[in-house]
C-alpha cells in the first residue's frame, strides 16, 4: 500500500522559514516523480515546485522562485520543500504528489496519482 505522507507545516511569521517534509512507504521513491502542491478554501490547487524522478529537472511556480527550494533523499525517501521569506498570502494546505517515471514528465502538470493529506502553513502576524 503506498503511503505519502506530510509534515512540517507550522505557523510562521510573514519572512520566516519553514522546511516540510514528505516521507513515502510502498514504493520505489527513487523511481518516481514527486511535487509539492497548496490549497486555500476555495481556491483550485496550485503547483508549488516538483522534481523529476532523476533529481535533474525541478519546476517552480513563478512566485516562490528564489525563495523555495525542493530536494529529494532517495536513501531516505523522503521530498523537502524549504520555504524561505513566507508571505502572508501563501497560507495554505500543502500537499505532496508522487507518481511513477513512466509518466511523462511536465513539471507539475505532471498526472500525479498518488497524494498526501496535507499539512498546514499558517501565517501567524
Amino acid at each position: 500500500q503506498v503511503r505519502v505522507l506530510e509534515s512540517g507545516g507550522d505557523l510562521v511569521q510573514a519572512g520566516g522559514s519553514l522546511r516540510l517534509s514528505c516521507s513515502t512507504s510502498g514504493l520505489t521513491f527513487a523511481n518516481y516523480h514527486m511535487g509539492w502542491f497548496r490549497q486555500t478554501p476555495g481556491k483550485e490547487r496550485e503547483g508549488v515546485s516538483c522534481i523529476s524522478w532523476t533529481g535533474g529537472t525541478t519546476y517552480y511556480t513563478d512566485s516562490v522562485k528564489g525563495r523555495f527550494t525542493i530536494s529529494r533523499d532517495n536513501a531516505k525517501k523522503t521530498l523537502y520543500l524549504q520555504m524561505d521569506n513566507l508571505k502572508p498570502e501563501e497560507t495554505a494546505m500543502y500537499f505532496c504528489a508522487a507518481e511513477k517515471r513512466s509518466t511523462e514528465w511536465l513539471g507539475c502538470r505532471t498526472s500525479f496519482h498518488y497524494w498526501g493529506q496535507g499539512t498546514q502553513v499558517t501565517d501567524s502576524s
